[in-house]
């Protein structure tokens, strides 16, 4: 017997770096739903005119201003949304950093930005809302992974391990959640490459098919109105995990090498990606974005 879908209308959600990405498109497809959305961004001037769009077909969004690494900036962004949404039902946790390059030429600063954004982040957005859902005993805490935290990538190794972080921490999170008997639920969505300005100038790998931010956010409201933990984007790249996983090395490495995911992040074009690049370094809302998103067929 199937199991029947929840009901979304009226909810509220918050999303973490909603202001563009696959934030955004998380907002849109949330508000389709009919729910009421929260987004944060540190850049707010951006998050501001996000929420204005998706507001215009008659959809409640607010946007606030959120720094991901400062806790009390997680804190301050939760508590203005429940004042003036209501209490959270589904958190979001979006924002993330992707730089590339051989871990040998990698900054000491890129190296802590990553931890700080993609780990301390998600934990600190964690430490935040989940006593809130565990105190009400309801709620779908939402961690943005990556294919990339189930292998790892040439040309991305600190990422790689930042997103290794999020499954490990969400499978645990989920486990606590079991043992303690009480009804909140884990998601943990990994997606292949999305083309969105992060994905830009990375190369194309062969066998994933194309994906879009638009794609990632509606697996997460599949696996909101039937809560489910693992969440692939594609659905193809859940099963070419499940066949690297019962591979012996050799094999997994041949089968990224067929697929070209050997080289798909360590041969980026650095020159298109510059922008991008200083941009999430120093989190500085104002540095210029891409003029258009990459064309990519796969990858995260």
């Amino acid at each position: 017997m199937s199991q029947q879908s929840r009901v979304l209308v009226g909810q509220v959600a918050a999303v973490t770096g909603g202001a563009r990405g696959i934030g955004r498109a998380t907002a849109a497809a949330l508000v389709r739903q009919g729910m009421k959305v929260a987004i944060g961004d540190v850049d707010v001037a951006l998050a501001e005119r996000t929420a204005e769009e998706l507001s215009a077909g008659g959809g409640t969004v607010r946007a606030y201003p959120l720094d991901v690494t400062d806790r009390a900036s997680v804190r301050a962004f939760v508590e203005a949304t429940e004042a003036d949404l209501g209490p959270i039902d589904v958190f979001d946790n979006n924002a993330g950093i992707m730089p590339v390059g051989p871990f040998l030429a990698e900054s000491d600063e890129s190296t802590r930005r990553q931890l700080e954004v993609n780990v301390m982040g998600v934990v600190n957005c964690g430490k935040e809302i989940l006593p809130r859902f565990v105190e009400r005993r309801r709620g779908h805490l939402v961690n943005i992974a990556s294919v990339a935290g189930k292998g790892g990538f040439p040309g991305a190794a600190t990422y790689c391990g930042t997103k290794h972080f999020v499954v490990g921490w969400s499978e645990a999170l989920r486990g606590e959640m079991i043992h303690a008997d009480v009804p909140v639920d884990i998601s943990c969505v990994m997606p292949a490459i999305v083309q969105t300005e992060l994905a830009t100038g990375l190369q194309a790998t062969r066998g994933v098919k194309q994906i879009t931010p638009e794609d990632v956010a509606e697996g997460i409201v599949d696996a909101l109105r039937q809560p489910r933990f693992d969440v692939f984007v594609p659905k193809s790249a859940g099963v070419t995990n499940r066949i690297v996983g019962v591979l012996p090395r050799r094999g997994r490495e041949g089968l990224m090498r067929a697929l070209k995911a050997d080289t798909a992040l360590i041969e980026a074009d650095h020159g298109a990606r510059q922008a991008y690049e200083l941009r999430a370094a120093t989190s500085d809302a104002q540095l210029p974005a891409p003029a258009k998103a990459p064309e990519l067929t796969s990858g995260e």
